[in-house]
């Protein structure tokens, strides 16, 4: 099982030197992955009364792509994973454009996330539908892969056309490995086991061999190997002391994920320098490297 991180995108803080912190830290320790979250923009909850947001507007978020640029001139090993990107609000052409140049900067060093999202704000700010994004997205792999792997693409689909033009430079990896996240509903766990290089679960650990047993069943049902289907699941910091963080990460590893990342976010960390504590107390817990 590979063990990464997930960079506390809400309370690392907007100086370059906490974020190059991190990365080095992250790298030096042995961890594997650095992944990120997605959120354009925030709304303003007073705005929308009766809703309710995961994140707001006060929400700090850095914008992956170009955090993934940074990170990749710091560091040499870790990789970069997106988790998840919110694909259908994007232009895909671009966002094709932007992970590959990440690809070509890091030497193949990016994990490419994406799921659905929840915040309608965002795609009525991006210009993009947000009943039909689950349709839209499954166009969209088809484009991305696509577009990574040949130097000349013609697609006509139902929401995209390109006529003879293509990336260049291409990205290292062809495809870069796509993974999904979500799976609250049949629909997006069967979507995931047709498509996806991987899933990220948003299941309690004391679900996780049922929810992997069942999304690898999936992935067999759709004519896939199972063998080569990862799952990236997480230990939070929430959950308790080194103990939890131990039980938590074996429970996984026994359920079958191939990947594990810790999340900060939500401990109670007041300062960028004990979200490195906290990682460093992880690697000795639990370790960072297979």
């Amino acid at each position: 099982m590979r063990i990464g991180l997930t960079f506390p995108q809400t309370e690392i803080g907007a100086d370059p030197g906490a974020v190059r912190a991190y990365a080095e830290t992250a790298e030096a320790l042995g961890f594997q992955h650095i992944a990120v979250f997605d959120h354009v923009l925030g709304a303003n909850p007073a705005s929308r009364p009766g809703q309710r947001f995961a994140y707001t507007h006060e929400s700090q978020f850095h914008e992956p792509m170009v955090l993934f640029g940074y990170m990749a001139a710091l560091t040499a090993s870790v990789e970069f994973v997106t988790r998840i990107l919110i694909l259908p609000q994007r232009q895909t052409v671009l966002a094709a454009k932007q992970a590959a140049a990440v690809d070509v900067l890091s030497r193949g060093r990016m994990r490419y996330g994406v799921g659905l999202g929840w915040n309608e704000a965002e795609y009525e700010a991006l210009g993009q539908d947000f009943h039909n994004r689950g349709r839209r997205l499954e166009e969209q792999i088809a484009v991305l892969r696509a577009l990574w792997t040949e130097p000349l693409v013609t697609f006509n689909g139902r929401y995209h056309t390109i006529t003879d033009a293509g990336l260049n430079p291409l990205p290292v990896q062809r495809p870069i490995p796509l993974w999904m996240g979500g799976g609250a509903v049949d629909a997006s766990l069967n979507r995931i086991a047709r498509l996806g290089d991987g899933w990220f679960p948003q299941v309690p650990v004391d679900k996780a061999a049922d929810a992997v047993a069942q999304m690898l069943g999936l992935v067999r049902a759709a004519g896939r190997d199972p063998a080569q289907f990862g799952v990236d699941a997480s230990v939070n910091i929430s959950v308790g002391g080194h103990q939890e963080w131990a039980r938590v990460a074996e429970q996984w590893r026994a359920a079958g994920a191939t990947h594990l990342s810790f999340n900060t976010i939500g401990g109670g960390l007041a300062a960028p320098s004990a979200h490195l504590d906290a990682l460093r107390q992880f690697s000795e817990v639990v370790g960072a490297k297979e």
